[in-house]
Formats: structure tokens, sequence, C-alpha cells
């Protein structure tokens, strides 16, 4: 069968990102994953991505809000613990940054050039609650 385009789809179609049955998605490390041909994850989207997310370890309380809602499982995650973005699959959608509960977020959405150790340097403080 022909792989097909992203045009050839019917609307409502829904598009499996693995094939078979993965038990323990969580506990297998993303090379050893079962993607299917319709997954992002066979092919980079980085060169037309126009923003990115920047991840900022120092703000992030490990919720895994970006992991569970991530459309192309980009968000990278050992031991429950958020260790980066998967630039190749990144589309820049923003989910992550939405769903982020922490003040500062510790995701933020950036242009695609934005240099990472520039943006985490000049990253917002903490808004700090009068007492």
């Amino acid at each position: 069968m022909a792989k097909k385009g992203w045009d050839e789809f019917e609307i409502g179609a829904m598009l499996r990102t693995f094939d078979g049955k993965i038990d323990d998605i969580a506990g297998t490390q993303q090379e050893d994953r079962a993607y299917s041909q319709s997954s992002s994850y066979t092919a980079s989207v980085a060169d037309w991505r126009l923003i990115k997310p920047i991840f900022n370890k120092d703000y992030c309380i490990d919720c895994q809000f970006c992991w569970v809602y991530c459309p192309d499982v980009s968000i990278i995650s050992r031991d429950k613990k958020l260790i980066g973005v998967d630039m190749d699959h990144c589309k820049g959608c923003g989910i992550c940054v939405e769903v982020c509960p922490t003040n500062p977020k510790s995701l933020l959405m950036f242009p695609e050039q934005a240099d990472e150790e520039t943006e985490i340097a000049s990253w917002p403080k903490k808004d700090e609650e009068e007492a």
C-alpha cells in the first residue's frame, strides 16, 4: 500500500502515531517505538517551523502536561522528567506552552532563529506574591 500524502486523507481521519500496541509508551525510548508511516516522527518538519518552544528547566515542575498534550510526541521525557524538545519533529504549535501551569512558564515560544542560551538568560522572572 502506497503512503498517502497529507492531502489524500479523508476529513476526520484519525492518524495513529504508532503501529501495533505499545504497553509502556512512557518506558519505551523514542528511538525504540514502532512509529506508523502517518506519524510525523518518520520525517523532519524542522525546516518549515517558524516559531519554536524553548525549555527552561529551572521552572519546570515535571507535571508532564506538555508531554501528554503534544500532538507530535516531540516532548522528550525520561523517568517522568522533561529533558527537552525534539526539534526535528516539533511543528511549533505552542500547545506545550499553553498547557504549562508554571509561573513563569517553563516553555515559551520564540522565533525559529532565536538562540536558546540568550532567551533563557532573559527569561521572565517569577511573580512574587505580596505578603
